[in-house]
């Protein structure tokens, strides 16, 4: 990767329109009543592209827009879709070809469709083609920022030395500031303006805000120099911040050798990955159709950037295409730095398909092929925590951990912990929680752990109150936190609050079959048998495993006694 960029987990915008597959049942107009459409008229194959764009199927989209187009009367609404599923399944040539320009056609589809253009002429060597239609058609919102990154690459294809040379701006927008100067540092240096260029990488990598992100991309600069000493010394300071980044140490190991250095980056690389960052900026804030349709973009520039296979194949996951997902990460090659990140994603791709087996095996290769890579061991151990083989994911962990004792690392100890609690061995699984917290002592996920832990034991309920509490000023909105709180309300028998934060946390998760049962608890001991036991009745509807359908069937058998003390701090979970 050239750059690194943290991405929040995003899920795909929702699509708009009906979705039906041909000749299957919709609802109609009319409640209560369903109609069929006929996959041979233009309305039946629009309704099937939906579908199919919908599920993630967008090359079969478009195919089904296509036939809709030539047998619509008003084939400006199916032109819209036609590009847009062509342009999401990466077929940006033919979705250039189609892009949308009437009058008919909305502004932001006609946008994105000129950014695609230009982004299609410049990867088929057109660079002058790509700068008069860019200079013709203006991109405004949401592409603002994309078209000013690419502005200076387009000008250095169409041989405009000048254009080349301008740091694109936009008002206050940091995206194009930082990945601008990075466009134009790489440009001056492409120019043999050796003196511009090395203001612009020091800038970059002396800003406390962009450091971490382009330490590369100036140390790669430095060896092409031969400064390899220079280049050492910006590895070594990046290094102490974050001592496992494999790719600072695989560079640095390359300037110790003084080994041949990252070759330049190409004009169309250098576009693509403006579009990535633009991509990781739309995934970030949940615009991930957008950020598809931007790494789409950018491969077709650059077709090997792995990033933007990595990141593809995450936002295909997400959107529940997994055999897209699937396809995307096969593109890591084997021995490339991002191969055992790219086997652990598969390796989760097979996990969230239903095929475990397959997935632990996809993860043991990973591990296998890189035995001393963290990532593809924590991915293994989690996966095996997935498939509840506690001990096993145990036995993952803890050489890793041994290995980092002098800086250990909460995150793994929390995972550690988390198998040991669920194999049952309590003791070592406290001490690793409680060695975690020590670390990161405002985490919210492990207040909670840790804080319910105890509550769960009717151990330490007062210190666990305190916890949980915290955990849920920070996450107000989190059913399970909110579960945790209600349940030491319970335990110190204060059922008037048990009931007041149960109630809320089933709110927010209806189908918990614990949350439900929890809350029954609670209104059996505050003397409402009836609520108790519809909530009971509840959890053997919720597909409960068998500890808590066992639990249900005995309370509506039994009850649970009569009330006990009204604050008493010892009651029992019977």
């Amino acid at each position: 990767m050239n750059f690194r960029i943290l991405l929040a987990t995003a899920s795909l915008l929702a699509l708009t329109a009906c979705a039906a597959t041909p000749n299957v049942a919709l609802r109609g107009p009319v409640s209560g009543s369903y109609s069929f459409f006929d996959a041979r008229t233009a309305y039946g194959q629009f309704l099937a592209g939906q579908a199919a764009l919908r599920d993630g199927r967008t090359s079969q989209a478009a195919d089904y827009f296509g036939v809709a187009g030539v047998l619509s009367d008003n084939p400006g609404v199916v032109s819209e879709r036609t590009f847009t599923a062509l342009l999401l399944s990466g077929e940006v040539a033919r979705a250039a070809q189609v892009a949308p320009r009437g009058e008919d056609v909305s502004e932001a589809v006609k946008r994105l469709a000129s950014l695609t253009r230009v982004v299609d002429l410049l990867a088929s060597g057109k660079g002058k083609e790509a700068q008069t239609l860019l200079k013709a058609e203006p991109i405004a919102f949401p592409h603002r920022q994309a078209a000013a990154l690419l502005g200076p690459w387009v000008a250095a294809a169409a041989g405009d030395a000048e254009g080349a040379a301008v740091q694109p701006s936009l008002q206050n927008d940091r995206l194009v500031q930082y990945f601008g100067q990075l466009g134009q540092a790489r440009l001056f240096e492409r120019a043999r303006r050796y003196d511009e260029a090395e203001t612009d990488y020091k800038a970059l990598t002396s800003s406390s805000t962009t450091a971490g992100i382009f330490v590369l991309d100036h140390g790669a600069f430095l060896e092409r120099r031969k400064r390899h000493a220079d280049a050492i010394a910006l590895y070594d300071q990046a290094l102490a911040a974050d001592p496992t980044d494999a790719g600072l140490q695989q560079a640095r190991a390359r300037a110790v050798a003084r080994s041949a250095a990252p070759p330049l980056t190409t004009l169309r690389q250098g576009a693509a990955q403006t579009l990535v960052a633009c991509a990781a900026t739309f995934a970030g804030e949940r615009q991930s159709q957008f950020a598809l349709a931007y790494l789409r973009l950018a491969l077709r520039l650059d077709p090997e950037r792995e990033d933007a296979w990595l990141l593809l194949g995450d936002l295909l996951n997400q959107a529940g295409d997994h055999a897209g997902a699937v396809e995307a990460y096969g593109h890591i090659a084997p021995g490339s730095l991002q191969s055992a990140v790219a086997r652990s994603k598969l390796a989760w791709t097979y996990q969230q398909a239903g095929d475990k087996t397959r997935a632990l095996d996809v993860a043991r290769q990973a591990v296998q092929a890189a035995p001393d890579d963290r990532a593809a061991q924590i991915a293994l151990a989690d996966l095996l925590r997935a498939n509840e083989r506690w001990d096993e994911s145990v036995q993952v962990l803890d050489p890793l951990i041994a290995r980092e004792a002098e800086s250990p690392d909460w995150r793994v100890l929390y995972l550690r912990g988390i198998a040991l609690e669920r194999a049952g061995r309590w003791t070592e699984a406290e001490r690793d929680l409680g060695a975690a917290l020590k670390l990161n002592p405002d985490e919210p996920e492990l207040l909670n752990f840790l804080g319910y832990s105890w509550i769960d034991r009717n151990q330490r309920l007062q210190e666990a109150l305190v916890m949980v509490q915290k955990a849920v000023e920070a996450r107000p909105q989190s059913g399970a936190m909110l579960d945790s709180l209600g349940w030491a309300y319970y335990r110190l028998g204060d059922y008037r609050l048990a009931v007041e934060k149960l109630e809320q946390a089933v709110e927010m998760e209806p189908g918990d079959p614990d949350v439900n049962g929890h809350l029954g608890d609670a209104y059996w001991r505050a003397g409402r048998q009836i609520e108790a036991q519809f909530q009971w009745q509840r959890v053997l509807s919720l597909e409960p495993d068998a500890r808590q359908k066992a639990e249900a069937e005995a309370r509506l058998k039994d009850g649970l006694g009569p009330v006990g003390p009204a604050a008493s701090s010892t009651i029992a979970h019977n």
